[in-house]
């Protein structure tokens, strides 16, 4: 826990028993400690939380006799929620089914992203008349939930806020209450009721590809939010505006080891309860009526409990969260999450709806699974008592929202346009959540009246700012057009001071930098959402290793007697010390969403030269100093980051930064034997080119991006996961390498029986002479002609796995402790390959598939 120098307020479990006490507590608690600051309960037990919406004896008996005079499978059918792409309005009238859902990417027209409000609502329409056309007593409206991330999202023209981790860097819960204001009736103009949201995670290994959709690795300032943002969403369910929300993912899902997504949290139950559990504290004090379950397992080994995966424990769905905490609302899984239960398919899952599931999100195999979950009620398999119960709280939830006797269309919100939008909010939302790390020599704020030379590759990419669950699930696969009430960060510097003051490039090349007064470099992630965002259990936080553009562009702009400053568009902390050290100001722009005249807005001084907006974010979450610092919180022992948590300057701050370290270990971050060269997460230290004549492009990590050159492309493709690797076909002279700025040393279990290795599936067999070649700086490089093992190959669709022994480098002049590149592949003629996971192993030129020095000639 966080050393405060005032006296430790005692918070007891008992205040949580108070209705509406939490949040009295989180604001005369911040206003005494700050943001972020209030102690974290020191609870022993899972407690008893209060909600605000307590249970009506009118809508009890009312539940109760619909319930009673429900046939089995209307039951099933109210438990079920099948996606849009798989289901007609028919199937919800024949099928009885109670909800429907549309995914990252799903629109009412199939593949029509610019689906209109109107567009949403007619369908809306069209599920809620078939659900009231049904053969049961009385008719039950069929709800549609959708991932409303970060604004509704998926939608067409609508605001979109920044990510859950620049709203936490604002420390402002009250602002997420307003923005869940905001949501609530951008979601109800599209007919829809229900949102997947807030994501309550509180994440713990920066690896996560779901990083962004927290708002700290705090569990009390996560609190803090957390009731904030449900009470803007549902709001009392008085008002159009209000909509159903979800407390996800239970529980556990910011924790797992190694960051791995769907992974496994290792937490002890203290840990599990004051630190993950903390959202759920005031989330469901606030009237949370849905809670969705988590993909994650827990293993508290310090105890011996294995409680497996949350989808299939009772221990936590029923005995916790409804009995302890008395959840009365009703528990939906995630998407085709009953499959990864141990004994259980996408189709059927007793063990999930015996642990305590009530709604099942099944979005392709609903028909099975509603056979199959008919038949195991039948066969006494699934209690009727457990069914009776789930489809009691369904509809009990449905009658608290007021969805009975009210079509989607005869909301006040409906159809409407301007409802999805609240710029304003969202333009203020962006300047809070801006932290300023670096500002050596006072260079921002800028003047207005000064010529400005803007590059960088997210200057003026809205996709880049907005980030995952951006119109489509990962957030690609879009561009500028796609977003017609959005300002990218270069259009909202050119309102800010003028567009005849700025010029844009890319890449800086070629650029005259005595024309400018200071240079703007915009940079950082491209788009990424859950699993494909993972950075891999071995590896980094190395920025530059995974996009070496952003590193030189700032190369180009930087020492040349002109101010850098870099604006860092990423979805969490990384490893930047290099940037740092080329840029005068560094500001962590998270991900700031559809308001690029946001950020300008904190840049720049007003036109009579005064401070218009200062920058207010601070961290909440701790920032690195070297790239294996990915478990880095300020609770945990051996802090030691480059900026702590809570950390932040403004314009009357004096620090200095000055240079910083930027050597970094030449290997992953948890693996002993293994010395990574390039997987998709791009882990190392060697960045992937393409080398076609003396052109010269990056692979860079955009998962979308073909990259076409004479002779060559290059397109992400999958070998042992999906987009893990890269297809590389050629159809003349090419190479691919992995190549670093200097030479380095290799670790020395490399030059014992050390190999280089790589996994691949051969699409077609070469043409012309294969050569694999390693180099250690000029004149130092051994070449190998690897044809044959290639050929051997072809055809095979499993993944093979290549081990060519260091010894066979080495034996023609390699010297291992100057690689600069260590991965270099070239023909000449017609040939394609995945290739991935290329490393150095120690140990495997012992492997007996290891390929013999003598078949390489």
């Amino acid at each position: 826990m966080m050393k405060l120098k005032q006296k430790t307020v005692q918070i007891s479990s008992a205040i949580l028993l108070i209705c509406g006490a939490a949040h009295v507590l989180a604001a005369e608690t911040e206003n005494q400690y700050g943001p972020g600051k209030m102690p974290a309960n020191n609870l022993a037990a899972w407690p008893a939380v209060q909600s605000v919406i307590r249970k009506d004896p009118a809508i009890e008996v009312k539940v109760a006799d619909i319930v009673a005079g429900m046939t089995l499978e209307q039951k099933i059918g109210q438990m079920t929620q099948p996606e849009i792409k798989s289901i007609t309005p028919d199937d919800v009238r024949r099928y009885y089914l109670g909800s429907v859902l549309n995914g990252g990417g799903s629109w009412p027209d199939r593949n029509n992203k610019h689906g209109t409000a109107a567009d949403w609502v007619a369908l809306a329409d069209k599920y809620h008349d078939a659900s009231m056309a049904t053969d049961m007593a009385v008719k039950v409206p069929v709800i549609w939930g959708i991932d409303a991330i970060h604004g509704n999202s998926n939608v067409y023209g609508a605001t979109l806020f920044p990510q859950n981790i620049g709203l936490g860097a604002a420390h402002n819960p009250q602002l997420a209450g307003q923005i869940g204001r905001a949501m609530g009736k951008a979601v109800r103009a599209t007919g829809i009721a229900w949102v997947f949201g807030p994501t309550l995670a509180v994440v713990r290994d920066d690896r996560w590809g779901r990083t962004y959709e927290s708002f700290s690795e705090d569990g009390a300032l996560v609190r803090q939010y957390a009731g904030e943002y449900v009470k803007g969403l549902q709001g009392s369910f008085t008002d159009d505006g209000n909509v159903i929300a979800t407390a996800k993912h239970f529980m556990g899902d910011g924790g797992t080891d190694q960051g791995k997504d769907r992974g496994v949290n290792l937490s002890t139950n203290a840990q599990m309860l004051n630190t993950h559990a903390q959202g759920y504290m005031t989330a469901l004090a606030a009237g949370a009526q849905t809670v969705m379950a988590s993909y994650n397992s827990w293993n508290d080994q310090a105890s011996g409990a294995n409680y497996g995966k949350l989808h299939g424990s009772k221990a936590l769905l029923t005995d916790v969260l409804k009995q302890k905490m008395g959840f009365d609302g009703f528990i939906i899984t995630d998407w085709d999450a009953i499959g990864e239960v141990p004994g259980c398919r996408n189709d059927s899952c007793p063990q999930a709806i015996n642990a305590g599931v009530d709604m099942i999100m099944v979005p392709d195999a609903w028909k099975a699974f509603i056979s199959n979950t008919i038949a195991q009620v039948k066969s006494g398999e699934i209690p009727m008592s457990r069914i009776d119960d789930a489809v009691t709280r369904i509809i009990r939830v449905k009658m608290r929202a007021g969805l009975f006797g009210k079509k989607p269309s005869e909301n006040i919100y409906a159809g409407k346009q301007d409802a999805l939008q609240d710029r304003d909010l969202a333009r203020q939302a962006v300047r809070e959540s801006l932290v300023l790390l670096k500002n050596d020599g006072a260079t921002l704020p800028l003047a207005r009246n000064k010529k400005i030379l803007v590059v960088g590759k997210t200057a003026d990419d809205i996709s880049n700012q907005t980030g995952g669950w951006s119109l489509t699930w990962q957030g690609t696969d879009n561009k500028n057009a796609d977003f017609p009430n959005a300002d990218s960060i270069l259009t909202g510097i050119k309102a800010a001071v003028g567009e005849a003051n700025v010029e844009f490039s890319v890449d800086a090349k070629g650029v005259d930098l005595s024309r400018f007064d200071a240079v703007i470099a915009v940079i950082g992630e491209t788009p990424y959402a859950e699993m494909y965002g993972d950075i891999g259990p071995a590896g980094t936080l190395r920025h530059t290793g995974r996009y070496p553009e952003d590193l030189a562009v700032l190369q180009a702009v930087a020492g040349k007697g002109k101010p850098v400053v870099t604006l860092f568009v990423s979805g969490r902390p990384l490893y930047v010390n290099d940037l740092l050290n080329l840029s005068d100001s560094f500001v962590a722009a998270w991900l700031p969403g559809s308001e690029g005249k946001g950020v300008a807005d904190v840049l720049f001084r007003a036109a009579d030269g005064k401070v218009a907006h200062d920058f207010k974010g601070t961290l909440s979450f701790s920032w690195p100093k070297s790239v294996c610092q990915t478990r880095l919180n300020f609770d945990e022992p051996n802090y030691s980051p480059l900026f702590k948590l809570g950390y932040g300057l403004n314009y009357s701050s004096k620090k200095k930064l000055g240079k910083l370290d930027s050597k970094y270990s030449s290997g992953g971050c948890g693996v002993t034997n293994a010395y990574p060269i390039f997987n998709q997460a791009d882990r190392a230290t060697y960045p992937l080119y393409v080398i076609s004549g003396n052109e010269q492009q990056a692979v860079g990590a955009d998962l979308n991006r073909v990259l076409n050159m004479p002779g060559i492309s290059v397109q992400t493709s999958q070998v042992n996961s999906q987009q893990d690797a890269k297809l590389i076909s050629w159809s003349g002279t090419a190479r691919v390498e992995a190549r670093a700025a200097h030479g380095q040393a290799l670790p020395v279990f490399a030059s014992k029986d050390g190999a280089l290795t790589f996994d691949t599936i051969v699409a077609t067999a070469p043409v012309a002479t294969v050569s694999l070649a390693m180099h250690c700086g000029n004149h130092c490089a051994a070449t190998l002609d690897v044809t044959e093992v290639f050929k051997r190959l072809a055809g095979k669709k499993e993944k093979q796995t290549i081990k060519i022994p260091l010894s066979c480098f080495v034996s023609k002049g390699v010297k291992l402790n100057n690689v600069d590149v260590p991965f270099s592949i070239s023909t000449t003629s017609a040939f394609s390959a995945a290739i991935t996971n290329i490393q150095i192993l120690g140990g495997a030129a012992k492997d007996q598939d290891a390929v013999p020095c003598v078949e390489l000639k």
